[in-house]
């Protein structure tokens, strides 16, 4: 007789994953953000390369340059020119930019329930941005993306499984467990597990895909094995969600009630700091 558990039926539940993950429809790499992401990687990234790229879409021409004159990103100099762009903000928030805007093409969120998706999203990319510049914590261009790619899951997930939008709403509304407890009980994944996978399908940073699998795993930010770079997009995200639900009129936000404390702890924020910086950003949510 063996004496140790049966290693069967933990290999099915394994494939049952496995199967699963493969029924959901995640979008491939969108051309463009392979060649930027190839220009990236050079040892000398050029940012003539980068604007022929840019250049080569003119929707996403207009699309940046709409985004780079933006309060959040142009301050008072005004780009007139994909290269003016470029110079401003610098290739690697170009290129964060630009991959947002390949996300929004390439994820469909046209269901009444996803209706104001991609708006809460493009806000909360921009919160990051604001907040990294402001405290100087980590990169710009690294929070903006995991901003606009933390909830890419849920497009993803509504679009696998008829009940999943009933199942994030009823999550979402849980005072006390995390929104992937109820999305797991469910549907044996969650959001951030399949935003995580998206992210690296993308060739996203690992710091982000571990930061999108962990966004609503508030613990992570007190744990000194995790990435210090994980553990402040994580803390940042608690910031800008309490400033978007401020701005809905929803008051405080029940993410920034499970772990506004250790946010605020682990960035060093007194209560007075942290209602001066939900303010500010109040204010350039109205400006944009």
């Amino acid at each position: 007789m063996n004496t140790l558990a049966d290693p069967i039926p933990h290999l099915a539940h394994l494939d049952q994953v496995d199967a699963l993950i493969k029924s959901i429809r995640i979008p491939p790499r969108p051309s463009l953000l392979a060649d930027m992401q190839r220009e990236l990687a050079s040892e000398d990234p050029s940012p003539e390369a980068i604007g022929k790229i840019v250049a080569s879409d003119v929707g996403m021409s207009g699309a940046l340059l709409k985004l780079a004159n933006s309060s959040i990103y142009g301050g008072r100099r005004k780009a007139k020119s994909i290269e003016q762009a470029i110079l401003f903000l610098g290739i690697n928030q170009v290129a964060a930019l630009m991959t947002g805007l390949l996300a929004r093409q390439a994820i469909p969120a046209n269901s009444a329930s996803l209706a104001s998706f991609w708006d809460i999203s493009t806000r909360r990319a921009h919160a990051m941005v604001f907040l990294s510049r402001r405290l100087r914590i980590g990169e710009a261009d690294v929070a903006h993306t995991f901003g606009l790619f933390c909830d890419t899951g849920v497009p993803l997930l509504i679009d696998r499984f008829a009940d999943y939008a009933d199942t994030y709403a009823a999550a979402s509304l849980d005072a006390e467990r995390p929104v992937t407890a109820l999305e797991d009980e469910r549907h044996s994944t969650s959001h951030s597990a399949v935003g995580c996978l998206l992210a690296r399908n993308w060739g996203l940073s690992s710091d982000v895909g571990w930061a999108i699998l962990h966004h609503h795993d508030f613990a992570v930010i007190d744990d000194a094995a995790t990435s210090g770079t994980v553990r402040s997009l994580v803390a940042l995200s608690l910031l800008a969600e309490a400033a978007i639900s401020r701005y809905q009129g929803h008051g405080e936000s029940l993410e920034w009630a499970k772990g506004g404390e250790a946010a605020r702890a682990y960035l060093g924020l007194s209560i007075e700091e942290t209602a001066e910086l939900l303010d500010e950003l109040a204010e350039a949510f109205h400006e944009d």
